[in-house]
């Protein structure tokens, strides 16, 4: 195999230096194509829920219950995509280019390892893990039909979020994005003939969403791979089979990944969480918030695009000591973000309730989906701050500061919110906390990063 060339094909090309030229045209030109990204990957979630609704309450409660332990792994592996996007923009932005290939082809090895030793664990902790949540004997055997699968494909949802987050870092967001749509589109038309047994295919329910799901990823996974392998030479099997600079690889992606993977785990955890005190109401409460969770993902992906899209300007320009740049990228973004997250609050409160049904037609399940969004949403554009502040800590290779955001919210706060909420209103108190604390832990974690910016340059 010929050798390398020291700094990525985008850089080489003129992209991938985000340290000059126009930030808005940077940040548009980084954040579209993650627009249809992001969408092709939470689409994942919301067909497969759409077709699985149409099971049944059970089945969608099932699902529901799948979610809070699909989303932990997705949000640990996560942490080693910010990870890798974080510490690849600011070896660009110093000028560092010649370690970028192999920390990138080091960090591919180590997250297939992370996510193959979570999977097994997961596999193993199945039964205790699900009947702690509040599943019931027959959401297990759904939800086995799932996981059993899902589990087995971890890998092939893990590897591509760590590979797209190296094209990112180096000025590309069109490729991963082109990868991940395929991909998406390819789900949105097989899993309904897995699902439901058409064209003479064996109808095979949740074992079939979960199929379809792991031979997507999986044909994204491969893509993706050697596009980093022979057309931007990003990985080499140079790295692969010398090793000796593997630790001190992986010392620069964990000294990220680790508190970056924490801090995302604790979003699932406290849905794990939360979903365990719906269950005491019923299974339509839980079907109900599942509801919830994967329209709220789907319609903040605009918000995740342009979080995505900054990450690699205020990693490069941190790296570049350009602070300037850095407070004018997030202005930018907290201001899409407070537009966009107000329009959206306005929407879902006008239309709740037909939103609802489109998932269900069972009146509990549409009255406590419906609740939900019009209650919570009026906190979305003080909540959305801290999940934007959080992108330009990591980036900043400041990942404590987003984790003690995180965890203030969510531990802190939340938990202790959310059972005082049910205690006293049940579901309707539960989504009270969820809107109340979403306003105080915003606002608190905004001031902050305005003061640090201040006293960084």
């Amino acid at each position: 195999m010929t050798s390398a060339p020291t700094l990525p094909r985008a850089a080489l090309m003129g992209k991938g230096n985000l340290t000059e030229g126009d930030i808005n045209a940077h940040l548009w030109r980084l954040s579209l194509p993650m627009l249809w990204g992001i969408g092709a990957i939470v689409s994942f979630q919301l067909v497969d829920t759409y077709y699985i609704s149409r099971l049944g309450t059970d089945a969608l409660a099932a699902m529901s219950f799948t979610f809070p332990v699909t989303f932990t792994l997705f949000n640990i592996i996560m942490g080693f995509s910010i990870a890798m996007s974080s510490v690849a923009a600011r070896m660009i932005g110093s000028g560092n280019y010649e370690d970028v290939q192999r920390v990138t082809t080091h960090a591919i090895m180590l997250v297939a390892l992370v996510s193959s030793v979570l999977a097994m664990l997961g596999y193993l902790a199945l039964d205790p893990l699900f009947t702690a949540m509040g599943a019931t004997p027959l959401h297990l055997s759904y939800i086995k039909d799932f996981m059993h699968i899902w589990f087995a494909g971890a890998v092939c949802v893990s590897i591509p979020m760590v590979g797209n987050a190296a094209f990112r870092a180096s000025g590309d967001a069109v490729t991963p994005s082109v990868i991940m749509i395929v991909a998406a589109v390819a789900n949105a038309i097989l899993a309904p003939i897995f699902i439901f047994g058409l064209f003479g295919m064996p109808r095979l329910e949740l074992r079939g969403a979960a199929m379809v799901t792991v031979a997507a990823n999986g044909a994204a996974m491969l893509v993706g791979l050697y596009f980093l392998w022979h057309k931007y030479h990003l990985i080499s099997l140079t790295h692969v089979l010398n090793l000796q600079k593997f630790g001190d690889s992986c010392r620069r992606i964990l000294t990220i990944a680790v508190p970056a993977g924490v801090t995302n785990v604790l979003t699932p955890v406290v849905g794990a969480y939360i979903t365990h005190l719906l269950a005491r109401t019923g299974a339509e409460a839980v079907a109900a918030y599942g509801i919830a969770m994967r329209v709220e993902a789907f319609i903040f992906i605009p918000v995740m695009a342009v979080a995505v899209g900054m990450a690699p300007i205020v990693g490069q320009n941190w790296g570049a000591h350009k602070r300037d740049r850095v407070r004018q990228v997030v202005d930018r973004a907290i201001q899409f973000s407070v537009m966009w997250s107000l329009a959206v609050a306005f929407i879902l409160v006008i239309a709740a309730r037909p939103l609802a049904r489109v998932f269900s037609d069972d009146a509990l399940v549409v009255h406590y989906t419906s609740l939900f969004f019009l209650i919570v949403p009026v906190s979305y554009v003080f909540a959305n701050l801290l999940s934007g502040w959080g992108t330009t800590f990591n980036a900043m290779g400041k990942p404590h500061l987003a984790f003690i955001g995180l965890f203030g919210r969510l531990i802190i706060c939340l938990i202790p919110a959310v059972t005082l909420g049910y205690m006293m209103a049940q579901v309707t108190g539960v989504f009270l906390a969820v809107a109340g604390v979403g306003v105080i832990t915003g606002l608190a974690v905004h001031a902050y990063g305005r003061y640090l910016l201040r006293q960084q340059q």
